[in-house]
């Protein structure tokens, strides 16, 4: 698995702790990091939780990665915006109980985290705690276990929902601010991370252009 953090220009500061914290955790289990910053609250490339969001579905649409940690102050804005775009099932997850029920129950893609709350003393535990939880199993098993079968039916029925709700994401795209958009991929390790990893040639293209 490929997993992309995030993080918009409010906590930015804290993307080396969820770095740390997040490897920590999932190396050992053969997974992979890609970290798209932002990496300090002065980077040049400053991101909005809604460019997160924009960001995110690129990823995730093209399968550069297969899911995404990202949050906010308050976690809420980059969850909105990531469910505004098709192929993204971001969960809102605050403690350890939030990413296992997320993951076992909805199945989801990616999660945002309330970096801005009670991230005191500790914060950095509580996030190998929820990053333990989130990846301690394969996603969809259920939880309690009885409840699989349903809760499966009910993703399949959310999935179909979606797809029925949504447009092409290259169409998306192409209909939202061009700056909005390109600033969402100007990230300083943007190109050498997306376009390694890519594994949809028409979006790379357009990605590319919008990126002009």
């Amino acid at each position: 698995m490929r997993i992309a953090l995030i993080n918009e220009n409010s906590q930015a500061a804290k993307n080396a702790i969820i770095e740390k914290a997040l490897k920590k955790v999932v190396e050992p289990m053969g997974f992979e990091v890609r970290n798209y910053g932002m990496y300090a609250a002065d980077d040049a490339a400053q991101l909005t939780y809604v460019q997160n969001g924009i960001l995110a579905a690129v990823l995730l649409n093209t399968g550069a990665a297969d899911f995404v940690i990202t949050g906010c102050g308050t976690g809420e804005g980059a969850m909105l915006a990531l469910n505004s775009f098709p192929g993204v099932i971001c969960g809102h997850v605050a403690n350890p109980l939030d990413a296992y029920t997320f993951a076992q129950i909805n199945d989801g893609n990616a999660i945002s985290i309330p970096f801005a709350l009670g991230f005191g003393w500790g914060g950095d535990l509580n996030l190998e705690y929820i990053f333990e939880k989130l990846f301690s199993e394969p996603f969809g098993g259920g939880y309690p276990k009885e409840r699989v079968v349903p809760e499966q039916r009910n993703k399949k029925i959310l999935d179909g929902v979606r797809a029925a709700a949504f447009r092409p994401l290259a169409d998306i795209l192409k209909d939202l601010d061009p700056e909005l958009v390109k600033g969402a991929f100007a990230g300083e390790h943007f190109d050498e991370l997306f376009f390694a990893d890519c594994k949809d040639a028409a979006l790379a293209d357009l990605v590319r252009e919008l990126k002009k």
